[in-house]
């Protein structure tokens, strides 16, 4: 039998000039427009060399399955990415490696689970109608979407992380410190990635830095401290995540369960991931309706097919299947995290006709992916259609806004069902508008250049 060795010649890529810095820099003034245009003009994997690093950017899916699902255990995350988010996550889910990393996700897989999500939702509703009562009690009104969605996520979040304590120590000054300090730990977080090294945070130029830190520090620290101090705040009816993270023991492995500091981290990756990603998303989700008045009419008669003028439960989130679809169509168009799943191989990796040497960068850019012509028909255009059931043709690497493989986000769950909650309430009231012309930069997060304003006329139903 004779065997067939694949060529180990090196993937098409750009030449370089300058040991690669030119890359470096076009990558740092537009990270997507630069992937973009390698895919365009090398194909599905790509290799470009910056100084002693191969960088291999992969956009196949099924090479993507082959890579982060077959081939997980020979990929650590990318260094320089986990330190820059190390200073602010801690050694949460997010920035743990091996058995810590297994640790943990066993441990926190519980509290995700489609079985506390009932619980979750009605917090969850409780946020949102005291955000939607807020509102000025008009015909019309136009709001900063944008603006309005972090402080309903974070009101969500404090109330699912939380729960009943939250209300005693987070005051609407801290809310709007706490908002603020997310989005400077964000652009302090995009600026260090493109640096070798960071300097060290007590430097006088990141006082702004270390502002942001503390603010949301004690915030997560005062309500560790409060339920260890009064543990009848946490409610047995409908508990919360604070209260999940202090009980949950590791029952498969030595019993324990986590440290104050442990819960520390795990809070601030949850509180992070579950406000700002999720009102990102939201604010693209809105626009988009906004910009497609079929698809919001279609979306409206769903809703009030289903639910009439009832809260949604979390059971009704699952018999929504259209405002589901046109929610995963924004975060097909406009993925929050659009980019850095970024790996570093520990062994050769056979990927097609490529070989990805020991100790190679591997980048995925979902933003590249998902809006590629193969898989999504159309790919620029807004068509929730492509969701439905009978219609999802392509493969799950091809969709991917959660990520894919054994570090797949955990509260990917979570969010659809918080999305979808938020959704719905939305579309049982208003009807959204705008004629304001996005476009999207990237900022660790995908948001939106400058002001997003959207008019929210009440219906009549």
């Amino acid at each position: 039998m004779t065997t067939v060795f694949a060529p180990t010649f090196p993937p098409p890529g750009p030449s370089s000039k300058v040991f690669g810095f030119d890359l470096f820099n076009q990558a740092k003034a537009d990270y997507l427009g630069h992937v973009e245009s390698l895919k365009a003009k090398f194909g599905d994997v790509v290799m470009s060399q910056v100084v002693h690093e191969k960088v291999f950017d992969i956009h196949h899916p099924e090479l993507i399955r082959t890579l982060l699902v077959d081939n997980a255990s020979a990929l650590i995350r990318w260094e320089r990415g986990i330190e820059v988010f190390s200073t602010i996550h801690g050694q949460s889910i997010l920035i743990t490696e091996g058995e810590t990393w297994k640790r943990q996700r066993r441990m926190l897989q519980p509290g995700f689970s489609t079985q506390r999500m009932a619980g979750y939702c009605t917090l969850m509703g409780t946020a949102t109608e005291a955000a939607l009562s807020a509102l000025p009690n008009q015909a019309a009104v136009e709001i900063e979407f944008e603006q309005w969605a972090h402080q309903l996520t974070m009101d969500v979040i404090l109330q699912t992380l939380f729960g009943a304590s939250n209300s005693a120590v987070c005051t609407p000054a801290l809310r709007k410190s706490a908002i603020s300090a997310v989005s400077t730990l964000s652009e302090h977080g995009m600026a260090e990635l493109f640096w070798p090294v960071s300097a060290p945070d007590w430097m006088p130029h990141k006082a702004t830095k270390r502002r942001a830190k503390k603010v949301l520090n004690d915030l997560i620290r005062d309500n560790i401290r409060l339920r260890r101090e009064y543990p009848q705040n946490q409610s047995t009816e409908v508990p919360d995540v604070l209260g999940m993270l202090m009980s949950v023991r590791d029952e498969a492995g030595d019993g324990r369960g986590l440290s104050d500091e442990e819960i520390r981290d795990q809070c601030m990756t949850i509180f992070l991931a579950g406000h700002d990603t999720t009102a990102t998303a939201l604010n693209w989700w809105a626009w988009l309706l906004a910009q497609h008045p079929d698809a919001a009419k279609r979306a409206k008669v769903e809703v009030d097919t289903v639910l009439a003028d009832k809260a949604p439960s979390y059971e009704d989130t699952t018999r929504l299947p259209y405002v589901t679809s046109t929610l995963k169509e924004a975060l097909r168009l406009y993925p929050p995290a659009s980019a850095l799943i970024s790996r570093r191989t520990l062994r050769d990796v056979q990927l097609g006709q490529w070989t990805i040497t020991k100790g190679s960068m591997v980048r995925i850019t979902p933003w590249v992916v998902h809006r590629d012509a193969r898989w999504f028909a159309e790919p620029a255009c807004f068509q929730p259609e492509r969701f439905d059931a009978s219609c999802s043709l392509f493969s799950r690497q091809s969709f991917m806004p959660f990520g894919t493989g054994p570090r797949v986000c955990i509260g990917s769950h979570f969010a659809m069902t918080e999305m979808t909650l938020i959704a719905t309430h939305l579309l049982q009231r208003f009807t959204l508008c705008t004629n304001v012309v996005a476009k999207p930069q990237f900022k660790v997060l995908l948001t939106p250049q400058g002001s997003m304003p959207l008019r929210l006329i009440r219906r009549k139903i």
